[in-house]
Formats: structure tokens, C-alpha cells, sequence
């Protein structure tokens, strides 16, 4: 989010319930120097190419993105933008995530922030979301009060991370066998997921969620094929069956992060090869790829007592990082 430099205006801001002096609409691209402009100067970087992306993918898919923009005598002072989640962490129902929300310091203090957030749960609800999620880092106290009075709440859910290298004398699955011997990626074949590989993908998922959820794995496999930021999609086949599934996305900006950061929001494993080590050679692969691509980091997101998920990943080097989860019911 732009929340380096978030002030006593802004929090004040989305307190008040008084109408603001601007109108609230959707960004175009014609207004996207503004908005990284205002960007830049909250966070004292560029963000050029996520919001480029970000606008991009709100005008392409309105159901699944969302960037609005706060106006004042024709000019943009403020933007939000969000995406809609459908089953990405293991979700049952569409959520919308507040990815970043700014307003120009000249206009703190018109009731911009509190229309932005306004009009995102407005457009949150007509796409079925049930709640706007985001992330803040904890020591950051001042976007905590401007979430805080905006109405978000602690989540339910814990954000791990780990590098995508190798921690000094890590070893990859199966390689504490036959002296080094990595057997299990020799078991295991792993490659790029492709569009024929869905329906194998589809029968896994409904294997372990108990659901169809057909029309969200379509969705992302479109992801791919838009090239909405940079998606890793891997399907692991054992003696060329189908065994289980990864899927990733790179994106630079979420949450205010400076750098790359690689998010994995699917996995699967089929039931027939539990206790295998799929699900850990998928993800050595997929760190593998990321550290290639010098992407520097991964993160996901598991509920608190997902305990067998939990143990899982820290048993690959996943911690819980600064970042708390807040969500906002709609």
C-alpha cells in the first residue's frame, strides 16, 4: 500500500462522514503519470510499472480488478486499487484486496480517502466480494490508525515468506537420500503447466477441496495467457500421471513492497500420491525458477489453524513475516 508517509490528515480522513469536494470514478490510462506521481511522492519511489499493469487489468477485466480515482476540478488527487480473490489461499468465497490507496497532500482532508474506501466496497459488493482484505506491516502505527478508523479489523490469517535461495546447508527434498541423490525429482517430473493440463488440474482440486472450482483455475490459466504480471504455473506427473500443482505470480508494488515478490496462492497434491513428496518438489521447483528470475522472495497466506499447512511450510523454510492481515466485511 502507499503508506510510507501516511499522515494525521489521512487518518482524519477516512473518519469523517462529511461529503467530499470531489467525485469519485474509474482510472484510465490518462491518468496514470498523475497517479504515480502521488504514489511517488507518499513513498519516494516509482511504482510505474504496477500501476501501468494494475489500470491495464482494470480496464481489460472489470469483474477482477478494481482502480478508482478520486477528482477534484478535473484533476486526479487519490486512487485505490484492488483485485478480486475467488479461491486463490484456499478461499471459499470472492474477497476484494486493497493493494494500494493514496491521496495528494494537497487534498488531505476533503474526504477523498473516505469516498475512495466508500466506492471500493461499493464495487467490491457488485462482484460478490464478502470482505476487502490488505496487509500492513505492524511497526507502521500510522497506516494501522488510517485502516483502524477506515473499519478494518485483525484477520484470521498469518503471512509467510522465505528466499527464494538456499539457506546455508538446505537441502531440496529427497536429497538427504542416497548420499546427495536427489531421487525424488527423478520420481517426480515437474514442467510449465499448459492449457491442456486444466481439466488434470480441475479433477486434483475437487480431489482436495471437495469443490468445482472450475471457473476460478480458468481464470488464472487466462492470467497466464494475458500476462497479467508474471504467473508460474507447474504441474508435477508421476510415470506421466498428473500428481499435483502450483501456482504463482511475480508482482511489483503490492502492499508498498519496492521489489519483486514472488505470491504462491494454489497448491494441490492428488490424494492418491499423499506422503510422495509432490508437494515439496513442487515448490523446490518453483523456488528454483524464482531464484533464476532473481526474484528474491516468496509469500503466502494460511489461516492460524491450518496447522497441517502451517507445519508444511515451515518445514520448507516458510516464517511469519511483520505483515498482519486486516479485513473489512462488506
Amino acid at each position: 500500500m502507499s503508506n510510507a508517509q501516511t499522515t494525521n490528515a489521512q487518518i482524519s480522513n477516512a473518519r469523517t462522514a462529511d461529503a467530499p469536494t470531489g467525485v469519485v470514478r474509474r482510472l484510465d490510462k490518462a491518468d496514470l503519470e498523475r497517479v504515480v506521481a502521488i504514489d511517488q511522492a507518499i513513498g519516494d519511489r516509482s511504482r510505474y510499472g504496477f500501476f501501468e499493469r494494475r489500470v491495464d487489468a482494470a480496464i481489460g477485466d472489470p469483474a477482477g480488478y478494481i482502480s478508482l480515482g478520486y477528482v477534484e476540478d478535473g484533476v486526479v488527487q487519490g486512487f485505490v486499487l484492488a483485485h478480486i480473490l475467488d479461491g486463490e489461499f484456499g478461499g471459499r468465497h470472492p474477497i476484494a484486496v486493497l493493494d494500494a490507496i493514496g491521496v495528494d497532500r494537497g487534498a488531505r482532508g476533503h474526504g477523498g480517502a473516505h469516498a475512495l474506501l466508500a466506492e471500493l466496497q461499493k464495487a467490491a459488493r457488485g462482484r460478490g466480494a464478502r470482505a476487502v482484505r490488505t496487509q500492513a506491516s505492524w511497526p507502521d502505527e500510522a497506516i494501522m490508525h488510517f485502516l483502524a478508523a477506515a473499519g478494518f479489523q485483525l484477520g484470521t490469517r498469518l503471512v509467510l515468506d522465505r528466499p527464494t535461495a538456499r539457506a546455508p546447508g538446505e537441502m531440496r527434498p529427497g536429497e538427504e537420500e542416497s548420499e546427495g541423490q536427489d531421487l525424488s525429482q527423478d520420481r517426480i517430473a515437474v514442467r510449465a503447466m499448459t492449457l491442456l493440463d486444466i481439466p488434470a488440474v480441475i479433477s486434483i482440486d475437487r480431489s482436495v477441496t471437495g469443490r468445482d472450482r472450475s471457473a476460478y483455475l480458468h481464470r488464472k490459466a487466462e492470467d497466464v495467457l494475458k500476462s497479467r504480471g508474471l504467473r508460474m504455473s507447474m504441474l508435477a506427473e508421476i510415470d506421466g500421471t498428473p500428481a499435483g500443482f502450483v501456482m504463482a505470480r511475480v508482482d511489483y508494488g503490492e502492499f508498498g513492497q519496492a521489489e519483486p515478490e514472488a505470491v504462491f496462492d494454489t497448491i494441490g497434491v492428488d490424494p492418491e500420491f499423499a506422503g510422495q513428496n509432490v508437494g515439496s518438489v513442487l515448490l523446490a521447483q518453483l523456488l528454483e525458477q524464482l531464484a533464476n528470475l532473481q526474484v528474491e522472495r516468496v509469500r503466502t497466506v494460511v489461516e492460524w489453524n491450518n496447522v497441517e499447512l502451517i507445519a508444511f511450510l515451515d518445514k520448507l523454510g516458510f516464517r511469519p513475516t511483520q505483515n498482519l492481515t486486516l479485513a473489512l466485511p462488506l
